[in-house]
């Protein structure tokens, strides 16, 4: 299994670079950050400082979308960092959340975000393709690479991301709805007539190490926050007892009231008191190093490939050093 750190890049830019380093250092092979330009510092210039810092680090956006950038300017920044540091990024992306809604705009459409993926990898990998009516090819590119994997919660989004990405992103760590949704995008694949198999899991969630299990629910509560931005779309979309979705994903939002996106993704979060515990316990993975091994090998066997730790709490780098030290190489001894 490979592992990912997942940050938001607030300044100084140098400690987001400091932290990957430490994370490639304890034996992560992916540096994501949030893409959300309002909230937080531009991350393809940080980009190019860990990508020069690292050495062997894949990084990119968990998850950009396709309305903040024109497609042939995110194609062409991804190109210009692989040319320079080696095909070491990933196009982690979806419709967008506060991205969009920061900026007073709808998250985009699924048909969007399908067009987006295919002409952002075309380009971005040296092939034409066609924008605004209009085909573009961009001449430099020479051996581009550029996977983009979609996040995804919804019926229609996660039959998206089988039909036409290379990778599907997650973001929750519960067990029952991560095999429900593997399988989703799988078999999504397969009515394509894609390989199943060939695309890669990642499952993303907080992840905090210690004892003090009340201490760390607290910390990550803002995550059941967050991915309550997504159900709340879903359960418009579907109504709030639907055979579409898991009523395990839908039925914890009922007493959410609103969302302020100045707190997004961060610890305290005074719009996440809706969340139980058992959601906190769920979604992320809490406790000894002992209980994260055994979680991590549970999603394994789902068909996960990698594990990216939100690391947005009180122990950042703690926890990334017991990721390196104890948890690492037990999952993958």
């Amino acid at each position: 299994m490979d592992f990912g750190l997942v940050l938001q890049t607030d300044p100084p830019a140098s400690e987001v670079v400091g932290l990957m380093r430490r994370a490639e250092r304890n034996g992560f092979r992916y540096g994501w950050t949030f893409d959300s330009a309002v909230l937080w510092q531009e991350p393809f210039v940080i980009y190019s400082r860990i990508l020069e810092h690292t050495t062997k680090l894949h990084v990119g956006p968990m998850v950009t979308n396709p309305g903040t950038r024109t497609w042939e300017v995110t194609a062409s920044t991804f190109a210009t960092l692989n040319d320079m540091y080696g095909n070491r990024t990933v196009c982690g992306i979806g419709r967008g959340d506060s991205a969009m809604r920061v900026a007073g705009r709808r998250p985009n459409t699924l048909a969007r975000l399908g067009e987006a993926i295919d002409v952002i990898r075309d380009l971005a990998e040296g092939r034409e393709a066609t924008v605004d009516g209009n085909p573009i090819h961009i001449p430099w590119i020479k051996n581009g690479k550029l996977p983009v994997w979609m996040a995804a919660y919804g019926p229609r989004a996660l039959a998206l991301a089988g039909q036409k990405a290379d990778g599907f992103i997650l973001q929750l760590a519960d067990p029952f709805l991560t095999e429900w949704m593997v399988k989703a995008v799988r078999q999504a694949a397969a009515d394509a007539g894609r390989d199943p198999d060939a695309l890669t899991v990642c499952v993303a969630a907080p992840a905090y190490v210690g004892d003090d299990l009340a201490h760390a629910r607290d910390q990550c509560r803002w995550f059941g926050g967050m991915v309550g931005n997504h159900v709340a779309d879903l359960v418009a979309k579907y109504g709030e007892h639907s055979d579409m979705v898991p009523e395990e994903l839908t039925a914890y939002i009922k007493d959410r009231h609103g969302y302020d996106y100045s707190h997004h993704g961060r610890a305290g979060n005074p719009d996440t008191e809706f969340v139980p515990d058992e959601i906190v316990d769920r979604f992320c993975l809490l406790g000894p190093a002992e209980a994260h091994i055994e979680k991590l090998r549970h999603l394994r066997s789902l068909g996960v490939d990698q594990f990216a730790v939100y690391n947005m709490h009180d122990n950042r780098e703690g926890t990334i050093d017991a990721y390196g030290s104890d948890i690492i190489p037990a999952v993958n001894g």
